[in-house]
């Protein structure tokens, strides 16, 4: 049984949720930029903690057609994970890794998707390395699991699964910004309510 309650974590919980956010950006910035070989600017995370029924609104709305990508975790943390970001900013994404501007309305190449899968599993990775680090937990990660769908449909994958045991996901918005591309996404990190227990618990909460 957990003993959080997320409808009533106070602000020193959530100082500590928004600082694991800004950490795990932080990290997934420089692993992109490393990808690169280049530099790449990160604005400052906006962190929140919704009801999954409010995320879609996050990203453009339910029908809005958004790239995700789903890393299911295991070990001393369970959970999901997912990056996910619009059109617009996958086809950025694109260009900033290979020089090819994918177009707006969805059609990526072959070569295009396996660059936006290769980079949402490194950038997600980055993201959970920094978690495991900051926190000295062990967090086993799957295979990453791409979709192109409208974001009520992917969305409803970690709501349906995690919402017998909450209602929440922790969300942190993030700007990555090279040249005059930005890309605007979104990583969306759902543990089980345990899970946060093991989280804050290894902090001192």
């Amino acid at each position: 049984m957990s003993n959080i309650n997320l409808d009533q974590i106070d602000s020193m919980q959530f100082d500590v949720l928004k600082e694991i956010g800004n950490i795990g950006a932080g990290n997934a910035t420089t692993a992109l930029s490393t990808m690169i070989n280049g530099k790449v600017d990160m604005a400052v995370p906006k962190v929140a903690l919704l009801e999954f029924k409010e995320l879609p609104d996050m990203v453009g709305g339910a029908e809005n057609i958004v790239v995700g990508i789903l890393i299911t975790l295991e070990g001393e943390i369970n959970g999901m994970m997912m990056f996910m970001l619009d059109q617009v900013s996958a086809s950025h994404l694109v260009k900033i890794l290979i020089g090819n501007m994918g177009n707006d309305t969805g059609e990526f190449s072959e070569m295009e998707l396996s660059a936006l899968k290769e980079i949402g599993n490194i950038i997600s990775g980055a993201y959970l390395s920094s978690l495991s680090t900051l926190t000295n937990i062990r967090i086993d990660a799957s295979i990453p699991y791409m979709s192109i769908d409208m974001a009520g449909a992917i969305l409803s994958v970690p709501a349906i699964e995690f919402g017998k045991v909450g209602d929440k996901a922790l969300i942190i918005e993030t700007e990555f910004c090279k040249d005059d591309s930005n890309v605007n996404g979104y990583f969306i990190l759902i543990p089980s309510l345990e899970s946060y227990d093991v989280i804050l618990s290894s902090l001192g909460l």
